[in-house]
């Protein structure tokens, strides 16, 4: 009986010790996924990059064949360090493709102050749920079906917006994907807590798709709400 407490302890001490690694190469390659974001974002907007501006239905459509070419890519090579360079090369790319509402913002008289709320706004979100999901003994899987979905209804409605052109619509997919990607957050971290993921170049893709997102959707609703014109 003493061999088999020993062995379970064993077991659970290794799993334990496991997921923290998963977290903590999470937390790191996160952070370093921002510079090629910022890098990309810098570079797009002092060359006022544009993604095919003149037909954003087609600008759409090419952006989620791109984006998802490396999100196969980077998970058919997760387990290899092919993937962390594919995932840079893909936050690169997300950065070059921000530059164009950065482009918007800094038009306005107030675009810095909006930029740094957003930003603000997206880490204390960020770190709240993250803690949260790391601390909570309380499993959070159950919530991704019904997250997806949402996902789901959201991008049909960016479709559907690109045609309606509804501003009252975009300022509503904004707000509902801040939630939804928050949730995201608590879910995604809270899966490697419980041993849900165990790869760490997967669950940072997953992250920083969220974080990446509910960026956009609050600049988006602050400049809507308080951007100044000169």
């Amino acid at each position: 009986m003493e061999t088999i407490n020993t062995y379970t302890q064993t077991s659970a001490q290794t799993r334990a010790e496991s997921q923290h690694r998963v977290l903590r190469n999470t937390y790191g390659l996160l952070a370093l996924s921002m510079v090629p974001t910022v890098l990309g974002a810098f570079i797009g907007t002092q060359m006022k990059f544009a993604f095919f501006a003149g037909s954003p239905f087609i600008s759409f459509i090419l952006f989620m064949g791109i984006a998802f070419g490396f999100m196969w890519g980077i998970e058919r090579n997760k387990n290899s360090s092919i993937g962390v360079f594919l995932l840079l090369g893909f936050t690169f790319f997300m950065g070059l493709m921000l530059s164009r509402i950065l482009q918007v913002a800094i038009g306005f008289s107030n675009g810095g102050t909006l930029i740094a709320m957003a930003a603000g706004g997206t880490g204390a979100i960020f770190f709240s749920l993250a803690a949260v999901a790391s601390t909570t003994k309380r499993d959070f899987s159950n919530i991704g079906k019904f997250l997806f979905a949402g996902v789901i209804l959201l991008l049909v409605a960016i479709v559907a917006n690109i045609f309606f052109q509804i501003p009252a619509l975009a300022l509503a997919i904004s707000a509902i994907a801040i939630v939804i990607f928050s949730g995201y957050i608590l879910y995604d971290i809270n899966r490697i807590v419980h041993g849900g993921e165990t790869n760490y170049i997967s669950a940072t893709l997953s992250v920083y798709l969220s974080i990446y997102n509910i960026f956009v959707s609050l600049l988006h609703l602050l400049m809507a709400l308080g951007g100044q014109r000169d």
